[in-house]
């Protein structure tokens, strides 16, 4: 039961680290517009990686306690939520052909097959 519980943390906290962190790296592609820093985006991208900073932190007590203790496993797995965020939210990649898609989709099960190979 325990186990569990920590499982939940741990993809609660990487998922909403990673979602936090992909509105970061969205709206820093807009800090310039025509040379000009453009700070509502500034604020909005500080905001979201602070957020994702801040839960990554505490998902790494939740990933320690479960055994995971290599910074590569951990940071496969905000790496993958967080490309997703910005591939779903970016809205681009709903216009992706499908054998983008599929690359997308091989470049994912990578990430799951380092997740499996590397262990903790």
């Amino acid at each position: 039961m325990e186990q569990t519980r920590l499982l939940v943390a741990i993809v609660g906290l990487t998922v909403l680290s990673g979602l936090a962190d992909s509105q970061g790296f969205l709206h820093a592609a807009r800090v310039w517009r025509d040379g000009q820093l453009v700070l509502p985006e500034v604020a909005k991208s500080a905001l979201g990686f602070a957020v994702g900073i801040v839960l990554y932190w505490i998902s790494i007590h939740f990933l320690q306690k479960f055994g995971v203790i290599l910074p590569e496993t951990q940071t496969i797995l905000w790496f993958g939520v967080t490309i997703v965020g910005v591939a779903i939210f970016g809205g681009h990649s709903l216009r992706w052909e499908g054998v983008d898609r599929s690359v997308a989709a091989l470049v994912l099960a990578g990430i799951g097959w380092l997740l499996v190979r590397t262990g903790s």
